[in-house]
């Protein structure tokens, strides 16, 4: 029977829909395209393939000098301007803030044909080292609200390149959804005295049902109110409030633990499109107890529509147990 399920950390209601749910392996992307890996490792007209940087849009490169791992450059087409003076402009119902931020590029490797689920635990942390030195750097602007880091893979995600890359805004707002999410954790803290987050954590560890993977820093499990197929938390199991807080050990097991999620996905999904965001505090609220950073993994298995538009729920066709249960299956090496 179809069931309504609510995510404790957010408070939205998922419509499990118990009765029309896939088998897991019916969400296998089969529709027709190029895979990452047989794609050319070298696109002459990629600005991201080495060779064809645009160093006037660079932000740094990593290594400094010689063949570079990792590069941060301007996006091209920036959502919001670096300069400029933040002002806010209050008119009765008309409120406006001058659109100043940042808009960086992460060019996550050289070769064009690869991506985090193909790469090496240590080519992953370099892009999330590279992620964590740019947090830093950018919440020393003042004008800094909030920071977005984020991945789009293929083009149901959103990635308009193939070339293997993520984003970084840097926001003068914290946008309303985070704002929500702020409230819920801070109203639970005061009613039970304890993270919502690290609570979901203990209750995935004891029944395990929905467990994908675990190490000794972090802990990965289909939601138990998922919104779609194979909705992935990835929360430290070691209460904290900003990814920026990370210990090196901590961004190392972070990288093994997403290098075992994505190849599950990757192998048992047929290469899926993804979203992949790091949910972390505002830049100027990670002094307080009840927030928790995490990440958050949605391969795009599913479409949205008028009722989700209508409604804000979400109807997930996948039975979230079964979900884990599949790609806890999948062998990677």
């Amino acid at each position: 029977m179809t069931e309504l399920r609510q995510n404790m950390a957010t408070k939205e209601w998922v419509i499990i829909a118990n009765e029309r749910a896939k088998r897991p392996d019916e969400y296998i992307d089969a529709q027709w395209r190029v895979h990452t890996t047989a794609q050319e490792p070298f696109d002459p007209k990629c600005p991201f393939c080495p060779g064809n940087e645009e160093r006037d849009l660079e932000v740094e490169q990593n290594p400094p000098s010689g063949p570079w791992k990792t590069r941060v450059v301007y996006n091209k087409y920036p959502a919001l301007s670096r300069e400029g003076e933040l002002t806010r402009t209050f008119d009765g119902v008309h409120r406006r803030i001058s659109g100043v931020g940042y808009h960086e590029i992460v060019v996550e490797h050289p070769s064009h044909n690869t991506t985090l689920a193909l790469m090496t635990s240590e080519e992953i942390r370099l892009v999330l080292e590279t992620f964590y030195n740019r947090g830093w750097s950018i919440r020393k602007d003042s004008r800094i609200e909030q920071i977005v880091y984020f991945k789009n893979h293929g083009e149901r995600a959103g990635a308009s390149l193939k070339h293997p890359h993520s984003q970084i805004i840097g926001l003068p707002v914290v946008p309303t959804d985070i704002r929500h999410r702020i409230e819920e954790a801070r109203r639970y803290f005061d009613d039970n005295g304890q993270c919502v987050f690290c609570t979901m954590m203990e209750d995935e560890l004891r029944k395990e049902e929905r467990l994908v993977a675990v190490n000794d820093h972090f802990v990965a499990f289909v939601l138990y109110a998922a919104p779609s197929p194979f909705h992935t938390w990835v929360l430290p199991r070691q209460h904290s409030v900003s990814f920026l807080y990370s210990q090196p050990d901590e961004i190392q097991a972070l990288a093994d633990i997403l290098r075992i999620i994505l190849k599950k996905m990757y192998i048992g999904l047929n290469d899926p499109a993804y979203n992949l965001i790091i949910r972390s505090a505002p830049v100027k609220e990670i002094s307080n107890d009840y927030l928790h950073w995490y990440v958050t993994v949605i391969p795009r298995l599913s479409r949205t529509a008028g009722f989700e538009m209508g409604s804000g729920m979400f109807i997930n066709p996948a039975l979230p147990e079964e979900s884990a249960a599949f790609l806890r299956g999948v062998e990677v090496e």
